[in-house]
């Protein structure tokens, strides 16, 4: 076992624990593990729970198993790897510097520190992209703005105005009907034609379409393996690639009325992100926007935002169709109407990594 940083007495993370429950269960639920798979219902499977051991640990210790808190670090684009080629478990001046650019890009309270808010952030499923320097296998790197960014070179499509896309008859899950997942992607990707002129035409031809959607488990051949329950949720790459891999092992909602799995994943809001790589825009430093890289198990953000929007029209120009005063019109009242939403989405972060802490206390 890994140390741990504070030494609450059991009895204390429990009383603390029960408590948030019995007064906030609203917020509770959409993040309490829960068994959705046969061979994926242990705590073990669910990615970087292990990370909340590291809660507080402060800069000097070296603490078994924080190398693999900065392959992660590495992985998103925030620490290079090492001249040595090996990370080591010392919270060294590199490391501090790499959680300050993490919470800086990922609109946190910078202190280089692994505070409750950091660890809550890096524990929370995501998508697969990085967030600032190489990604995919064909070297691509992201141009960042302060807001929205791009893949280097800005590339976006420029074959068709009209561009197809597939679900693959192969790789899919079998507790969605077809039909319940071709209407979230046919919605996920009307959002971005209604904003830019560009169309997308859903084809019977898989290996011949644009834009090709499938849902994969572990290593897929494409140099991204997947990593289980709630930890990369999905990738997709660079136009024009065309590719969009969902992870198989997460469990995918279409309807939060219907699913109660508290560990689902609503698919189209997932959709609606990748869809947004596929096109050329790369992760976005605000929290609203569809484009942020994470997503907290039943959280919901499928409404383009005005970073999203601008970003995309960069690429791509607008919609003649497009009324921008209606959209801010809109996005104004979504903010007026989310001041509570997002208050929810940091307690639930909190209490979800405040879960993973009891539970590491009692292993």
């Amino acid at each position: 076992m890994f140390p741990f940083f504070r030494y609450y007495p059991s009895f204390f993370i429990f009383f603390l624990f029960f408590n948030f429950l019995s007064s906030s269960v609203f917020l509770f639920s959409p993040v309490f593990p829960a068994r959705t798979f046969p061979d994926n219902n242990n705590q073990d499977y669910y990615a970087w729970r292990n990370f909340a051991r590291f809660l507080d640990a402060g800069k000097g210790t070296e603490v078994s198993g924080m190398s693999e808190l900065k392959k992660y670090l590495n992985r998103f684009g925030y620490l290079p790897i090492p001249p040595q080629n090996n990370f080591s478990d010392i919270f060294d001046d590199q490391f501090v510097s790499a959680l300050s650019l993490y919470q800086n890009r990922l609109g946190l309270s910078v202190t280089g520190k692994l505070d409750s808010e950091t660890i809550a952030s890096i524990m929370s499923p995501r998508c697969g992209i990085s967030d600032l320097t190489k990604i995919n296998n064909n070297g691509s790197t992201i141009h960042s703005t302060r807001r929205y960014a791009f893949f280097n070179g800005q590339p976006r499509w420029i074959r068709s105005s009209t561009l197809t896309y597939a679900l693959s008859p192969d790789y899919t899950i079998d507790y969605l009907t077809s039909s319940e997942i071709r209407k979230v992607v046919r919605r996920s990707f009307s959002r971005w034609s209604a904003v830019i002129p560009l169309n997308f035409t859903e084809s019977s031809d898989y290996d011949s379409s644009d834009i090709r959607i499938g849902f994969y488990r572990g290593d897929h051949g494409d140099g991204e393996a997947f990593d289980g329950v709630l930890g990369v949720l999905a990738h997709a790459f660079s136009p024009e690639n065309g590719r969009l891999h969902l992870d198989a092992a997460e469990r995918w909602a279409v309807d939060f009325e219907k699913e109660k799995s508290k560990v689902a994943v609503d698919l189209e809001s997932v959709v609606t992100h990748e869809i947004g790589h596929v096109l050329g825009l790369a992760h976005s430093t605000v929290k609203e926007s569809v484009m942020y890289p994470s997503l907290s198990p039943r959280g919901k953000k499928v409404d383009l935002r005005i970073d999203d929007v601008e970003g995309i029209q960069v690429l791509y120009g607008t919609n003649p169709n497009f009324k921008l005063e209606s959209f801010l019109e809109s996005e104004k009242s979504m903010n007026s109407n989310g001041s509570s939403s997002s208050s929810s989405n940091s307690n639930s972060n909190l209490l979800f990594l405040l879960f993973f802490y009891f539970l590491i206390m009692i292993w």
